[in-house]
């Protein structure tokens, strides 16, 4: 009899939210007698969450990343149900939650693991710091870290040029602390301090969201001019945003190649290029704003293509 296929993914409708908390509650509160609805707590909409399924959909195991700041992350909720103990899922839905944490641009992981957990997460390169609390009187907590490498390909080099562009010629970039995050299979993701762009009602300002998605969207165009050899004065000429949710944790945003459209090469022929791109800016897994920007690259002179070279 062949083994079941596992698959990681992210739950989104409610039925699977369900079973998703569900996991959580068998595995850890049920078995300590506590409440039913004392596995999900006020962090949840600005989580990250994954679940590995069986080929029948049902949750086999469960985990949640959550970022604290830019470049820290916590990972709680990590659960295998009974039946699937044994085979891998724990290291499958940590492996998983990492990768995210790397796209994300999170430099270090922190957790707080059960005492029976201790030797699988060493196992997983993480270190153990100190003892943290002892939950229901009898569950020892560990506090434990581990460092992310950060995703290095050949965009590495771009990214780092495009962060010193964005905070030697835009003073707010570096106030928000906005810097690209990750170029990976052609997804562009951006992050921001929260710290840095809260309002009075401890979310962040619209106007911080709006300058996020439209750096976001600048320095998708500003990539691909990279990538196509090309050079030329990037203007936002038109813009909008549609505003669907507050932004209560850190802030992300996140364009690719298909949200773009327009032809960048003709600037290869000295002709204007309008590039447009729909940049989603994130609350943990959830979107909470949709930015749609025009933008115009113009052809370099040749004095100015002469000095570029």
């Amino acid at each position: 009899m062949s083994e079941p296929i596992f698959t990681v993914k992210q739950p989104v409708s409610e039925d699977e939210f369900n079973a998703y908390h569900q996991v959580r509650f068998e595995q850890l509160r049920q078995p300590w007698k506590q409440p039913k609805g004392s596995e999900v707590d006020e962090l949840e909409n600005q989580s990250v969450h994954r679940m590995v399924v069986d080929q029948q959909g049902n949750v086999a195991a469960v985990g949640r990343l959550h970022k604290t700041s830019c470049f820290v992350a916590q990972i709680r909720f990590m659960a295998v149900s009974d039946k699937y103990q044994g085979r891998g899922l724990g290291r499958i839905i940590l492996q998983a939650l990492e990768h995210e944490a790397a796209i994300q641009g999170v430099e270090t992981i922190e957790l707080n693991a059960r005492e029976v957990a201790l030797n699988f997460y060493q196992a997983c390169d993480y270190q153990l710091l100190s003892q943290a609390h002892t939950l229901y009187g009898e569950v020892k907590h560990f506090t434990m870290v581990k460092q992310i490498k950060r995703i290095e390909n050949c965009s590495s080099s771009w990214l780092a040029e495009l962060k010193e562009v964005w905070h030697n010629t835009i003073p707010m970039s570096k106030h928000m602390k906005i810097h690209p995050a990750s170029l990976v299979d052609e997804q562009f993701t951006v992050c921001a301090n929260r710290e840095a762009n809260i309002n009075l009602h401890n979310t962040m300002f619209a106007g911080s969201i709006y300058t996020l998605a439209t750096l976001t969207g600048w320095g998708w165009v500003h990539l691909l001019l990279k990538q196509h050899e090309l050079a030329g004065d990037i203007v936002l000429a038109d813009a909008d945003i549609r505003y669907k949710h507050p932004l209560h944790g850190q802030p992300l945003a996140k364009t690719q190649q298909r949200l773009t459209s327009g032809k960048i090469d003709v600037l290869s022929k000295g002709r204007r290029a309008r590039i447009q791109v729909q940049v989603d800016v994130y609350d943990g897994d959830k979107v909470v704003a949709i930015f749609n920007g025009k933008y115009v690259v113009l052809p370099l002179s040749k004095l100015e293509q002469s000095e570029e070279n």
